[in-house]
């Protein structure tokens, strides 16, 4: 079987997550995602920080409809890592800025090759970091 390509912004135009607490979560953001090389582009508006490499793709936001930010049970965002080494440091980023353990780095049996950590933001969103072995 071929290793599936990984690969940024081929399906999706962007993904959101809501928080209560957008600076908190923003901040653990800013140090877990700086470790794949994507960068905190800014606010939008007064409930949105914007997340991206070359364009917007990722929104932490206050939810518009007034209504506390909740989490999927089942549900995880992943982001492309190019090396181990960069998900090792995501999961040591995460954990040291509020983030909570849900799978240390290392081998995931579910793709050959694949390599990955998951961890939880602050609002309790699950995150994970992901790359393909040789």
């Amino acid at each position: 079987m071929a290793e599936p390509a990984i690969s940024g912004n081929d399906v999706f135009s962007h993904v959101c997550v809501g928080t209560d607490d957008l600076l908190g979560t923003s901040a653990f953001y800013d140090a877990a995602l700086a470790t794949l090389g994507i960068r905190n582009m800014g606010p939008f508006g007064d409930t949105i920080t914007i997340y991206g490499k070359d364009k917007p793709a990722f929104l932490v936001l206050q939810p518009s409809n007034g209504e506390p930010a909740s989490v999927s049970n089942g549900a995880t965002l992943g982001f492309s890592a190019k090396t181990t080494a960069e998900v090792d440091a995501f999961h040591a980023a995460g954990l040291a800025n509020g983030g909570t353990d849900e799978g240390s780095p290392g081998p995931r049996g579910h793709l050959p090759g694949s390599y990955a950590a998951y961890v939880r933001d602050p609002a309790g969103n699950k995150i994970c970091a992901f790359t393909f072995t040789e």
